[in-house]
């Protein structure tokens, strides 16, 4: 596989590896396959000594190397150059090295299945969003198994691995993913605030342990959200990029899941100045028309007003320009214009 050859060709290289795990939704997955919770790719962790940029870079060429041995048949691989193999099969590479975290990831895209996420941890503070994600199996004796068992594995016959939390207590997370419940701790810890799972766990059935508590938590996972993605632009990239990674075959469920964010930033978004929150507002709004559009199911054309952006090279300075309000075919309360005026 391909995780015993990575750990295989890092050791011959001198790096440590200390473990390998299997981490994230995957790992729920396994634990418990009715959570609804699903999984968009398998994350792999393999703990690993990061103490040098060298050592970073290092650990990079083994895993281009050992894309090399997958390859199919046939293909002349002396003309493959590295830089070849990354436009051709990494999706994302992603390198933190600061005082608490040090990791890197090597995101391994799969046109036609689940990714393949290869993490590289030194140490990472956070390893979590909620408790419904938060576990990791260690695979090492699985790993071993294979390298020296003359037998395949069956039902009587196979190697036992263990299960952990990275939230804290293995039975009350495991509690959680059965029946479906929404707990986490210190979201302002996370990237994102953990916003946009939370609102995914909400699509999915899932409910909080504390309305209460809740209430208080959006508070922070929308301030988190929004000093990691203050620019309106940004904000548009990583939600246009989620929609289209975590609803892999539930598309129609993108329209209900854009809805309750709409919600919930409208509720709990406390550090945005008006025009800001109303901005951000506006832009979820839209792309859930877009949604609409795109599924063919915008109500009626009597509902739907269309509006004109000015051109690139309309400057906005000399160029005022207002539009009406969508009509209320959206389930809020409110309604927003698709564009703000620009004075």
């Amino acid at each position: 596989s391909l995780s015993q050859v990575v750990r295989s060709r890092l050791e011959k290289k001198g790096i440590t590896v200390h473990n390998v795990r299997l981490n994230g939704s995957a790992a729920s997955h396994i634990l418990h396959q009715d959570s609804g919770l699903g999984y968009k790719d398998l994350d792999l962790i393999f703990g690993v000594d990061l103490k040098t940029e060298d050592v970073f870079q290092l650990v990079k060429d083994v895993v281009m190397d050992c894309l090399l041995d997958f390859l199919p048949e046939g293909v002349n691989k002396d003309k493959i150059t590295p830089m070849t193999l990354k436009e051709a099969y990494v999706q994302k590479l992603v390198k933190v090295c600061n005082e608490t975290d040090r990791w890197s990831l090597i995101s391994l895209s799969n046109n036609s299945g689940k990714n393949v996420e290869l993490k590289f941890v030194d140490s990472l503070r956070r390893q979590f969003e909620f408790s419904v994600d938060s576990f990791q199996i260690i695979l090492d004796s699985l790993l071993l198994f294979g390298e020296c068992s003359e037998n395949p594995m069956a039902e009587n016959f196979h190697p036992t691995v263990t299960g952990e939390s990275m939230y804290g207590d293995f039975e009350e997370a495991m509690d959680h993913l059965r029946n479906r419940v929404i707990a986490t701790r210190n979201p302002e810890e996370i990237r994102g605030g953990g916003l946009l799972k939370y609102c995914n766990l909400l699509v999915r059935g899932f409910k909080p342990k504390s309305e209460v508590d809740m209430k208080a938590l959006q508070r922070y996972m929308c301030s988190r959200f929004f000093i990691d993605f203050s620019d309106i632009g940004e904000q548009l990239r990583k939600l246009e990029c989620y929609l289209q990674s975590h609803f892999v075959g539930m598309e129609s469920n993108r329209y209900d899941y854009l809805m309750t964010l709409h919600r919930v930033v409208n509720e709990s978004t406390v550090c945005l100045m008006g025009h800001e929150r109303r901005q951000t507002l506006n832009l979820i709004a839209m792309l859930a028309v877009r949604v609409l559009a795109e599924q063919n199911i915008i109500p009626t054309v009597t509902n739907v007003t269309c509006y004109y952006q000015p051109a690139p090279y309309v400057s906005e300075i000399n160029f005022n320009y207002y539009v009406t309000h969508v009509q209320p075919f959206l389930p809020c309360n409110q309604s927003y214009p698709t564009w703000l005026p620009c004075n």
